[in-house]
């Protein structure tokens, strides 16, 4: 059996570099937006409201649930909470 070594979990989760840096991106964002929605010391409901979600999705967020957010709804969610995204591309 060979072992074998990655930078992060997602290099090894992942099948491709391209799904690689997605789910990095995704992690992000995620990680970005459930800082902000705690710093407002807001309810889960209030807090649903102001980023236009329901209750329940807002409970997926702030769990982490990753999969279940894709990255351009990530963006919204970020851009909803008052963030403002820069993108950075580097060569490999």
């Amino acid at each position: 059996m060979e072992i074998q070594t990655f930078e992060d979990v997602f290099d090894a989760l992942s099948d491709t570099p391209a799904e690689a840096a997605n789910m990095k991106a995704r992690a992000a964002l995620l990680g970005a937006v459930v800082e902000q929605v705690k710093s407002w010391g807001l309810s889960q409901e209030a807090a649903a409201a102001r980023l236009a979600i329901t209750r329940p999705r807002l409970n997926d967020l702030m769990r982490g649930k990753l999969g279940k957010f894709s990255l351009d709804a990530l963006v919204n969610l970020a851009t909803a909470a008052g963030l403002v995204l820069e993108i950075r591309v580097a060569a490999a």
